[in-house]
């Protein structure tokens, strides 16, 4: 895969940011996803990055390993496996990039703003949240984000904050969750072609900035606002699912 030294440099960087998005932040994941589909065609891109997202996961599952609420990812199993059916079914039928940029132009730009929403509101929501409905449908729309772009992340986030776990519990039950999810998607994405030999070459050339960014979310995430990063990243990802809908 020839790639350009610029967007070689995008590349290793979206790496960095997906180890700590997996380790520290994973809102970040959206902003990744958009930056990722603006370098390459989106189909590829989506293949591209799934490798690197279980790279980072198996360090995330490492470390915190302790802290899964299995629970709350009980309740989800049937409503995320029929997303990633339904996420399928459209990635065998939607051949061309600009029908699949708009859907996730769609997803990043609304749990975006759905992520802001709940910093907001989550208090008043909390109860409304956990019904049998919210599931269903947060279950739902995180397999089919998850399957036709690697762009779970906030669905996810809205969920855990919801279901009211706590800071390490809330990172463990996530990491144990995208681990799975992320294994199921690889035989997935392969017999659609998008992981190739080409593609998982580029993947290990990567794994040392992912090993850092994992690194970095561990250690020193904690030590940044939180609030006032969280953000900036959903401000970017919003601009990002902008760019996507518009097809800049």
């Amino acid at each position: 895969m020839d790639l350009s030294l610029t967007a070689l440099l995008i590349v290793t960087a979206c790496a960095v940011l997906i180890g700590i998005s997996k380790t520290g932040l994973p809102t970040l994941g959206i902003f990744v996803v958009a930056v990722m589909a603006s370098v390459f065609p989106v189909r590829e891109s989506i293949g591209i990055v799934l490798p690197m997202l279980i790279t980072a996961d198996i360090v995330a599952v490492l470390y915190y390993r302790r802290n899964a609420d299995w629970a709350t990812l009980i309740r989800l199993i049937p409503w995320v496996s029929g997303g990633l059916v339904i996420g399928f079914i459209f990635l065998f039928f939607v051949e061309v990039n600009r029908p699949i940029e708009i859907s996730l132009g769609i997803i990043i730009a609304a749990m975006a703003l759905l992520q802001v929403w709940n910093s907001f509101f989550s208090r008043r929501a909390s109860a409304e949240n956990r019904s049998t409905l919210f599931t269903v449908v947060i279950g739902t729309l995180a397999g089919f984000s998850t399957m036709v772009g690697n762009a779970a992340g906030p669905v996810m986030a809205i969920f855990l904050l919801a279901a009211g776990l706590p800071k390490h519990s809330f990172i463990g039950t996530g990491a144990w969750f995208f681990l799975a999810v992320n294994l199921i998607k690889v035989p997935l994405y392969t017999s659609l072609g998008l992981i190739t030999t080409s593609t998982l070459t580029l993947n290990a050339w990567m794994i040392p900035a992912i090993l850092a960014g994992t690194v970095i979310g561990i250690k020193t995430l904690q030590k940044i606002p939180q609030s006032w990063f969280n953000y900036i990243i959903l401000a970017l990802a919003l601009i990002g699912g902008i760019r996507l809908l518009i097809g800049a």
